[in-house]
């Protein structure tokens, strides 16, 4: 649990750095299709800006609460343009019941369904044919999910519902995003501009999915009425992704996801050390830990919306649930 300052200000201070660079390159290129590759770039910078966004709310970076609560504001509205209060909201309610019915909001998806009574209500409607396929869209859906965090950002801090710092939130996502279009639409013509947006937002979302997606997907569904415990309540609904330090940066650390969800707070570089030792206590309390590799795990997750999406009975029942069932 001990801070990585060192680490952690490296990454900070790396931050206005890698945007500076990136501004240049984009104005020196100029009005070229070349800039779609910049997209990329763009797409990937912005991903790993907002994983680190992800620690500062989690308070791994600093002690004080209210370094962590700045750095994340300054991160997610002012650089990458999602809303930190309404991130917070729904990535707390997801630590607190992962994969619960009811209560986790990633599994309530609104063209995605998880569980068999999800699929069910969608089926006759007009996303009925999608539902039936969806494991096969699933990836090409990540496309709009760069545009939809965007959105949703903007929804809450322009609603009635209760947020911290709305006025701070708005003035950010305001200087943020007017900025931002600025910069592109001066220096590109209108048609090359929105492909730009296009390529940066689409694979924004496409990264940002498949960093989180398959840390939870295809593992055990809670019902509403069930109690677990802590440890199983975190363990048996996450699933570690196997890999090197490479997969470790290109995915945050959220390859822990064991880790991370039973020590939020723990500092990004300490989730592999505790791994070899939170499996090992987990083996010898016979809690089943999860781990795969990065395509198995793919492979888990989209099979498991397919046979959701197809009607079948949901082959991922909470192991718990199951077992009290047969006494």
């Amino acid at each position: 649990m001990r801070r990585r300052y060192g680490y952690y200000w490296t990454k900070l201070l790396a931050v206005p750095v890698v945007i500076a660079a990136m501004v240049l390159v984009f104005i020196w290129i100029g009005e070229s299709w070349w800039q779609l590759a910049t997209a990329v770039v763009f797409a990937v910078m912005f991903t790993q800006i907002a994983m680190l966004g992800h620690d500062a709310a989690h308070r791994q970076i600093f002690r004080s609460g209210r370094w962590n609560d700045w750095t994340s504001l300054v991160i997610a509205n002012l650089i990458v343009g999602m809303s930190y209060g309404w991130w917070q909201h729904k990535h707390t309610k997801h630590h607190a019941n992962p994969n619960k019915i009811g209560a986790d909001p990633d599994i309530e998806l609104p063209v995605v369904s998880f569980t068999p009574d999800q699929a069910a209500r969608r089926r006759h409607g007009p996303l009925g044919w999608l539902m039936a396929h969806q494991g096969v869209f699933f990836f090409p859906i990540l496309l709009f999910e760069g545009l939809s965090l965007h959105a949703s950002g903007v929804r809450r801090v322009f609603s009635r519902e209760p947020l911290r710092r709305r006025p701070v939130e708005i003035a950010f996502l305001v200087v943020r995003t007017a900025s931002y279009l600025t910069l592109v639409f001066l220096v590109l013509s209108p048609g090359l501009a929105f492909a730009f947006l296009g390529v940066q937002l689409g694979l924004f979302g496409v990264y940002m999915g498949m960093a989180f997606a398959p840390n939870h997907k295809g593992m055990p569904i809670v019902p509403a009425d069930v109690k677990i415990d802590f440890l199983r309540r975190q363990v048996l609904m996450s699933r570690d992704i196997r890999g090197s330090r490479l997969l470790d940066t290109a995915m945050g650390g959220l390859n822990y996801q064991i880790e991370h969800h039973l020590f939020p707070s723990m500092p990004r570089p300490h989730l592999r050390k505790a791994s070899g030792l939170i499996a090992d206590y987990c083996r010898e309390r016979g809690v089943a830990y999860s781990q795969t590799g990065l395509w198995e795990s793919y492979g888990i997750m989209v099979r498991h919306i397919n046979r959701v999406g197809l009607g079948e009975r949901d082959p991922f029942e909470c192991p718990l649930l199951q077992q009290r069932q047969a006494v």
